[in-house]
């Protein structure tokens, strides 16, 4: 698991939820989590109730829900890892966005954060690569992209 405090992965999912949840409407509902996991309202007092015992969540029965200091904190970077590895599977592998989506969810929860760091730093370099930025084309393997400006560039694609 990735360090969060020993988080279980369902713990660390109500959080990205609530998250989401609460920049878009301010607050988080019961109803409005479990909607967004797919899970039994039941489901959701439990884990609430959970959550609000390690201080990551301000929960009471019926009222609004939103993240403590502590779980903010903790919902940005599992947010982070996510965003992380989306990006990577769908700008540098070329995966499609629909299974990149799900390979993130379900990863987030297991790579270690030196190594989403590191991830970061590779998307940045082949990104803002100086002959173009590199690209996986299916079939032919990663390439130069278009407007690489080394004639030389055994990778580029569009000679």
């Amino acid at each position: 698991m990735a360090e969060t405090d020993n988080l279980t992965e369902s713990q660390e999912d109500y959080l990205e939820a609530i998250y989401h949840i609460s920049r878009k409407k301010g607050a988080a509902r019961a109803k409005d989590i479990a909607i967004r996991l797919s899970v039994r309202p039941s489901s959701v007092t439990g884990a609430l109730r959970t959550l609000g015992a390690m201080k990551l969540i301000n929960y009471a029965p019926y009222d609004l829900i939103t993240l403590t200091d502590r779980g903010q904190a903790k919902a940005r970077e599992i947010v982070r890892r996510h965003q992380a590895l989306r990006h990577f599977f769908i700008h540098v592998l070329g995966i499609e966005e629909q299974k990149a989506e799900t390979a993130a969810c379900r990863m987030e929860h297991a790579v270690p954060t030196d190594i989403i760091e590191r991830l970061i730093q590779y998307n940045r370099f082949v990104t803002t690569c100086p002959r173009g930025g590199i690209t996986w084309n299916n079939g032919t393997g990663f390439s130069c992209r278009a407007g690489c400006d080394d004639p030389d560039c055994p990778r580029r694609t569009d000679l």
